[in-house]
């Protein structure tokens, strides 16, 4: 258990309203490819809120459709230091890890603009989260082959700066092990953008990650997201 995540239990137990902040790109806005259905942001709040009673709590969705670490960097005020975080979870680098465009970045750079994102969330005495990016569909999303370096990238950022890490490509690749293209179809809205269902295994992923366990009686958040995944695939 990371220092981290020691603090954020410490944080869960105690009295204290807690501000969380969930940020970056249109995977974590969770508009569009949902077709109307709850992202991730939206089944965490739930849980954080109603399940775990943490009704004094505010869960705040920052992230912006098709933005890169270096708007998020040129941004961060807006983004998250305004609203004087407690937890701060980034997931981050599908657009990065994109090909198109007049300079693509090397993951090498990617991986020392989120060292910088974690530098200026500690600096605001919050708890920073990474998560690795989706698995996608590389046949049909070519100029995204790079997103499994630039999952690798956060994986050693937050080993080198000692943070809580959510490894959902890892998971994404799990799930579509004996798939046709590796790829957990029922998942996914598109090549690289996760569904409801899809987005039902983020939510559960972090919530095992962080350590975020209902009481029984209480507990009807996490059932209903296992359910959806099953049925899914």
């Amino acid at each position: 258990m990371t220092s981290d995540l020691t603090a954020l239990h410490a944080l869960l137990e105690g009295d204290t309203p807690l501000n969380w902040v969930f940020t970056g790109d249109s995977i974590t806005h969770g508009v569009v490819h949902t077709h109307g259905a709850r992202s991730f942001v939206d089944h965490l709040h739930e849980l954080i809120r109603n399940d775990l009673l943490r009704l004094q709590d505010v869960v705040l969705n920052t992230a912006i459709s098709g933005w890169k670490v270096v708007q998020l960097l040129e941004d961060f005020d807006r983004r998250v230091a305004t609203w004087h975080p407690h937890v701060v979870t980034l997931m981050i680098g599908t657009n990065d890890c994109s090909t198109t465009g007049a300079s693509p970045i090397e993951p090498a750079e990617f991986a020392a603009s989120v060292t910088e994102v974690v530098r200026r969330v500690r600096e605001l005495d919050a708890i920073p989260v990474l998560q690795t990016q989706p698995a996608v569909d590389v046949l049909h999303a070519p100029e995204r082959a790079r997103i499994a370096e630039f999952a690798q990238a956060v994986r050693d950022v937050a080993e080198a700066e000692g943070t809580i890490l959510v490894d959902q490509f890892a998971r994404f690749a799990a799930l579509g092990e004996g798939r046709q293209g590796g790829v957990p179809w029922g998942l996914m809205a598109d090549p690289f953008h996760p569904g409801a269902a899809g987005h039902a295994v983020l939510a559960l992923e972090i919530a095992q990650t962080l350590g975020i366990s209902p009481e029984p009686d209480r507990d009807r958040v996490l059932p209903f997201l296992r359910a959806q995944v099953q049925a899914a695939r």
